[in-house]
């Protein structure tokens, strides 16, 4: 597999010194073909960045009032911008609105509500603001535990839903183990990132050290991550209250297991669950099953854990031909 491409920890700026160009978010979505622009709502209490097409009817089916809307959720150590290798083509057939969740990126870092269901709310008054009835989800990691979680809480205001990778926290999780198994994946971050103040010291600044160990380890093709994207993720986690921030989701986990284990059964909307050929494609085919009625599990030839930056083409591919 190809090498890990190295970020410079000086990426608070807007621009990379390595000239890679505007990393800012208005910047970002500008650069994108489909008409996207950068925008913020005050919703639920909280502030949220998110990305839309909307505002732009010849480039896109976003300007169009009956293109059906599209929510995209990112997970860490990313932002939006993870999806940027699929948000054009289906621009072409959706309103695609691509949220940095509560703690992510462009949006507000509070001191709490990091639990999946007040981040489910969190997008529901975001699409409530923006006049959105319903929409179809796609979540990655820990955006693929707001979609469930959205799916359960709101299911009026619910399409389909993805979910890339990862699934919702349950009773298992809370049985991983310290030790690392030969074979297995050894997800140690899950018990780092529940550690307060350590992170945020050993981390800050010098935040692309442990991107690049994790692209490393978890993508198959490490370079399909370019140098780019590290910076933009490492100017996103770079400060302190950042690290807070995206270890507060890992923090919020037992609340999360307690609030699957209380919902009265599992969700109706159709769901379908993408995972990665050398990442979670056998977990999520023992696990999704139990989370709803009408589901469906699909290994991503070829990748990682990071499959839309991985592989677009089939991603795309699948949510196109799931979503209609």
């Amino acid at each position: 597999m190809p090498g890990t491409t190295t970020t410079p920890a000086n990426v608070s700026a807007t621009t990379a010194p390595t000239g890679l160009g505007p990393l800012d978010d208005a910047s970002l979505a500008a650069s994108l073909d489909g008409g996207f622009s950068s925008h913020h709502a005050e919703v639920n209490g909280t502030r949220l960045h998110y990305v839309d097409n909307a505002d732009n009817a010849d480039n896109g089916a976003g300007g169009d009032p009956t293109a059906p809307p599209l929510v995209l959720l990112g997970g860490w150590p990313q932002t939006w911008w993870q999806f940027h290798k699929v948000m054009p083509a289906l621009a072409r057939r959706y309103r695609v609105i691509a949220v940095d969740l509560r703690g992510m990126g462009g949006s507000a870092k509070p001191e709490g509500g990091y639990d999946k269901r007040t981040m489910a709310a969190d997008i529901r008054a975001l699409l409530t603001h923006l006049g959105v009835e319903r929409a179809h989800l796609v979540g990655h990691d820990i955006g693929a535990m707001v979609a469930y979680a959205f799916a359960a809480d709101h299911p009026e205001a619910t399409g389909r839903v993805v979910l890339l990778d990862v699934a919702h926290p349950d009773e298992d999780w809370a049985r991983m183990p310290l030790l690392p198994r030969p074979g297995a994946h050894h997800l140690w971050w899950f018990a780092f990132n529940q550690v307060h103040g350590l992170p945020e010291q050993l981390l800050a600044g010098r935040y692309h050290l442990l991107l690049d160990w994790l692209f490393s380890q978890a993508a198959a093709d490490p370079g399909t991550i370019d140098a780019r994207s590290r910076a933009v993720y490492a100017r996103a986690y770079d400060s302190a209250e950042a690290i807070r921030s995206g270890n507060d989701w890992y923090r919020a986990f037992p609340q999360d297991i307690a609030d699957l284990v209380g919902r009265a059964a599992p969700v109706d909307a159709p769901l379908l669950a993408l995972g990665g050929e050398y990442s979670n494609y056998e977990v999520l085919r023992e696990s999704v099953p139990a989370l709803g009625t009408d589901t469906r599990v699909v290994r991503v030839d070829g990748a990682g854990h990071y499959l839309p930056e991985e592989r677009p083409e089939a991603v795309t591919a699948e949510l196109l031909r799931f979503l209609g």
